[in-house]
């Protein structure tokens, strides 16, 4: 095998490997949602090149918010579990928003503070919530998910459970307290 189809065959392993990741379910659902949230945040902004922004982020999202997402439920498969919530909340989306922020740069047209902020809380939201569905079986792609519309049919459910999830945590966290203060007190 001479190196041009050893170089050719590698290449495509790669691409194969990385498409294998994509999640075009969740591509579609970030991309969309992600648009709308930088257009909020750009209307407020008096700025002559927020379409540009828009448009370079709508782009950019477009074409990477599938791989983010396939790193993400990769992640959801390592034997340690806070390791592999780590990456899915915090270090692919840290990832992500860097690069955001360098294509942004590269291309001159540079975010305002206040938008690049709301975008990196709701970023940090959204990887919570991606955490939250697919660890629920939601939005997964090849062989562990299930169809768009079976994922979108569970949406209002799984929304309110992510919604009232920290509130649970909370009460549950304010009853163990009470017991262990009521535990140290009869001692």
């Amino acid at each position: 095998m001479n190196s041009a189809n050893c170089c050719d065959s590698s290449a495509r392993k790669i691409v194969s490997h990385t498409f294998s990741c994509w999640n075009w379910k969740c591509a579609l659902l970030s991309a969309s949602v992600r648009s709308i949230v930088y257009l909020a945040a750009m209307l407020r902004s008096s700025r002559h090149d927020a379409l540009s922004i828009l448009l370079i982020e709508m782009a950019y999202v477009t074409l990477t918010a599938g791989l983010y997402a396939g790193m993400q439920q990769k992640a959801l498969g390592l034997r340690n579990r806070l390791f592999g919530n780590l990456l899915v909340v915090v270090c692919v989306p840290g990832l992500a928003q860097f690069l955001d922020w360098l294509i942004h740069r590269v291309a001159g047209a540079v975010v305002p503070g206040r938008v690049l902020l709301t975008v990196c809380i709701f970023t940090f939201i959204s990887a919570l919530f991606h955490l939250y569905l697919m660890r629920r079986g939601a939005f997964l792609t090849n062989h562990h998910g299930r169809s768009l519309r079976d994922d979108f049919r569970r949406m209002p459910r799984l929304v309110l459970g992510f919604v009232i999830a920290p509130v649970i945590l909370f009460m549950a966290l304010t009853a163990r307290s009470g017991s262990e203060a009521k535990t140290e007190a009869a001692l």
